[in-house]
Order: C-alpha cells, then sequence, then structure tokens
C-alpha cells in the first residue's frame, strides 16, 4: 500500500494519491495537495471542500459536482475556474475523500 507525507504526516494512499482514511485528513495536509496540483485555495474553494467533507461524512460518497453546486452556491463554471482539469477529482483529493463515483 502506497503512503506519501503530507505536511509533517505519513498517511496511506491508493495508486492514484486519494487518501485511504478519510479520517487522516488536516487542513494543513489540503493546503499541501493544493499546492502540488496548482490550486488556490480562496475562501470560495474552502468552502467546497468544506462541504465535500461534511457531505462524505453524512452520506459515505463524495459529492458530484451537482450536489456541490446545489448546496454551496458556487456554480458550475466557478468549480471549473478554480479546481480546473476535473473539479470532482480535485475537491475529492484536496478534501482527503475518494474520487466520486461519477468521475472516470
Amino acid at each position: 500500500m502506497p503512503s506519501r507525507t503530507l505536511a509533517d504526516r505519513t498517511v496511506d494512499v491508493n495508486e492514484q494519491g486519494y487518501l485511504l482514511n478519510p479520517n487522516d485528513w488536516t487542513e494543513p495536509m489540503a493546503e499541501a495537495i493544493a499546492r502540488e496540483v496548482g490550486i488556490a485555495l480562496t475562501p470560495e474553494a474552502w468552502k467546497v471542500v468544506r462541504f465535500a467533507r461534511k457531505d462524505f461524512a453524512e452520506k459515505a460518497e463524495s459529492p458530484g459536482l451537482r450536489r456541490i453546486t446545489a448546496n454551496t452556491g458556487v456554480s458550475t463554471k466557478e468549480l471549473y475556474q478554480m479546481f480546473p482539469k476535473g473539479p470532482g477529482k480535485l475537491i475529492a483529493l484536496i478534501a482527503g475523500t475518494p474520487k466520486p463515483k461519477s468521475c472516470l
């Protein structure tokens, strides 16, 4: 099982880099992952990341874009601006949740 060090903490990840245990996640880890993938965690981006974590805790699956936009007030266009090249995957990666089922 692969592991990596994020924000001075070693965690287990899958072959795509997603945390195997979402409870290992911390905000400093999110900041480190975002830096690696070139994402600026603005207040709006944090709102999306925190929603993804809360939604995952409630539903035991990562939210898709429709659920994110419906619950955060952030439009799909804004999601693609904040998280280009696959917002669903990037949000889950930064939020420490599994890749959404709707993402290939």
